[in-house]
């Protein structure tokens, strides 16, 4: 039912289950690993009206199991990637995992599938650090950094009769920084990744 993906490493296909509705991927050698993906692969669905919550745990220092959840995967959104490499130290959330005794080794870490009420699914808060990577945040990134450069360029401007010439400085028009802005907001608008062609 699910898949894990970690870059560098074959496709793990078959989780272990550790109770009905809870699987488990080991992770080995996981303080290495910045990004795992997990997926669904297509060939059950959830029941209607579930999804699954997905769980990164960890051994800490004293070798317990720290649960954090990460977020979830549902039929409707089958797939999501999850960043793990901040996750490494800080402390645990509520999770289904607790009354489970999973082996915990010291350089083996879990991810955990749970399978909810989508209803119970809105209502969770995955860790702030494991903000699912997508477009949007690249997009607000780089709308912000935008704005930044042409407040602080435009902070600059002088008027021609404010000028003392200077032969070792050069200038730009404040209207050419606006120009290339409103370009570039455009075509950001039109396609996030213009810039990578």
């Amino acid at each position: 039912m699910f898949g894990c993906l970690v870059t560098g490493r074959l496709v793990q296909a078959a989780p272990q289950q550790v109770a009905e509705d809870k699987f488990v991927f080991d992770l080995p050698d996981y303080e290495n690993i910045n990004h795992v993906v997990v997926f669904m692969l297509g060939t059950i669905p959830f029941p209607e009206g579930m999804g699954g919550s997905v769980y990164f745990c960890y051994p800490d220092p004293s070798g317990m199991a720290v649960w954090q959840l990460l977020g979830f995967v549902t039929n409707e959104k089958p797939s999501a990637i999850f960043k793990i490499s901040g996750l490494k130290s800080g402390k645990g959330s509520q999770h289904p995992f607790g009354a489970m005794n999973l082996p915990q080794t010291p350089t083996v870490a879990q991810i955990g599938i749970s399978v909810e009420l989508l209803e119970n699914l809105a209502q969770q808060t995955p860790v702030a650090n494991a903000a699912v990577s997508s477009v949007d945040s690249f997009t607000e990134f780089t709308q912000k950094m935008l704005d930044n450069f042409y407040n602080f360029a435009s902070s600059f401007a002088v008027t021609q009769a404010q000028m003392t010439p200077n032969p070792s400085e050069a200038f730009i028009p404040a209207n050419v920084v606006l120009k290339w802005y409103e370009n570039f907001q455009r075509r950001l608008t039109q396609n996030p990744l213009f810039w990578k062609t």
